[in-house]
């Protein structure tokens, strides 16, 4: 405002140089208003943000900020700023307005977790402005509010799976577990769609009706989450690191697992195996799997393969179903890989899980327009085809591969491992 008076006073001095004492005056009184203005802004009594002690990666939590301040004017409109952690915030910087509410000042904000472990919110300011809205008061708190971040098990509280394993034609929760497994359980009646193979003949010409055999399907078995903890599977995808996304298909296939009675460890890797966990053995200790899973940091070095697979499988006295869930970007790396995992699969039954490149695959069928574009399809054409050679590689070898989108690997994963129960293959 006063670099907008300037001109008027110059015009002034150069219309009347008698009345030149007019425009410091008048600068005079405008430093005085706003002096005032400042000072019946009104003082800040009380700063409080509420901000959730646990928050779910991926999940949005809201963070709420309320202020007392002591005779606010009517056009003070508040706005608060507060220094976060990356994880919590994108940018490590939260700004809400607040609102009256019951004679203070509140307002909420988001907060979505990118990454798992603590994040700290260590600063806040605040700022309001005075009657006359020609001054603003500031104030600034340290917080020092520390936010955990966990994995998303949302899919195990999800309504549709807790009817699943209420469900006891699925086999997987009922007492006596009936499949294809490899101990005779019982006589049935046949019925349209059973494999032929099961027919009891000797039973079926008894009683003259078709019987078939029921098996139990096998419990007790081993099943290990593998993570690769490097800089492939810490690279984003849609907005969370591809880690995360393995973590909650794991927990909630591990959850499942543990309710049909099998027995579920983790295992987390980088450069040095850094997460390994006893076998687990009821539900009610699906926590422990939970704070280990938070447990998984974030690397951006490649992973020791040949390292951390050898150690695991001196952790085995019994096959086990391994789950690894890894990625690769070049050649060299996917070839130890190969390699390593090559060594598990004469004892143990492997599954490698790897989330689909979907910016790959645009890249490579994108429309051609210029060089730039046709050099990028070639390139993408070319990664596309090493990564499927490689994964075909596993599969000659005896590994199940799984790959699909981020957000089918979930449920793809749960369908793998209750077929693999069913076929009797683990132990």
């Amino acid at each position: 405002m006063l670099a907008a008076l300037a001109p008027l006073a110059l015009l002034l001095a150069a219309a009347v140089p008698a009345a030149w004492i007019v425009a410091p005056a008048l600068g005079a009184a405008l430093l005085l208003l706003i002096a005032l203005d400042g000072l019946f802004a009104g003082r800040l009594e009380d700063l409080r943000v509420l901000a959730p002690g646990d928050a779910k990666v991926g999940e949005t939590a809201t963070l709420t900020v309320l202020a007392d301040i002591a005779r606010p004017a009517a056009s003070a409109r508040p706005q608060a700023a507060l220094e976060c952690d990356p994880r919590l915030a994108e940018g490590g910087r939260i700004t809400l307005p607040l609102m009256p509410n019951d004679g203070a000042w509140s307002g909420t904000a988001p907060l979505f977790p990118t990454r798992r472990g603590t994040g700290r919110i260590g600063m806040a300011w605040l700022r309001w402005n005075g009657p006359l809205g020609l001054a603003h008061r500031q104030a600034r708190h340290t917080l020092e509010i520390d936010v955990r971040v966990w994995p998303n098990i949302a899919p195990v509280r999800s309504p549709a799976l807790q009817i699943f394993l209420r469900d006891a034609q699925f086999g997987l929760i009922a007492r006596r577990i009936r499949g294809e497994g490899a101990e005779f359980e019982a006589l049935a009646d046949y019925e349209p769609g059973m494999d032929r193979r099961r027919i009891d003949w000797k039973s079926s010409a008894r009683h003259a009706r078709l019987f078939a055999k029921e098996y139990e399907v096998e419990r007790n078995n081993q099943i290990v989450f593998a993570f690769d903890c490097g800089q492939a599977m810490c690279e984003p995808i849609e907005g969370l690191p591809r880690i995360d996304r393995a973590v909650t298909a794991a927990l909630t296939t591990a959850y499942v697992a543990l309710k049909a009675q099998d027995r579920v460890a983790l295992f987390g890797f980088a450069a040095r195996p850094e997460v390994a966990t006893p076998f687990v053995t009821d539900a009610r200790e699906f926590a422990r799997l939970q704070r280990a899973a938070a447990g998984l940091d974030y690397h951006p070095g490649e992973p020791n393969f040949t390292l951390a697979l050898s150690t695991l499988a001196a952790r085995l006295q019994r096959r086990s179903l391994i789950v690894l869930f890894s990625d690769f970007t070049d050649p060299t790396s996917a070839q130890l890989m190969v390699e390593s995992v090559g060594r598990l699969v004469d004892k143990h039954l492997v599954l490698f899980v790897v989330m689909a490149d979907a910016e790959l695959a645009g890249i490579a069928t994108a429309p051609v327009t210029d060089m730039q574009s046709v050099a990028a399809a070639v390139t993408a054409t070319g990664l596309a085809r090493q990564r499927a050679l490689v994964l075909q590689r596993l599969r000659h070898m005896g590994v199940r591969v799984l790959e699909a989108p981020h957000d089918q690997i979930g449920t793809r994963l749960l369908d793998s491992y209750l077929a693999i129960k069913r076929e009797g293959r683990i132990g």
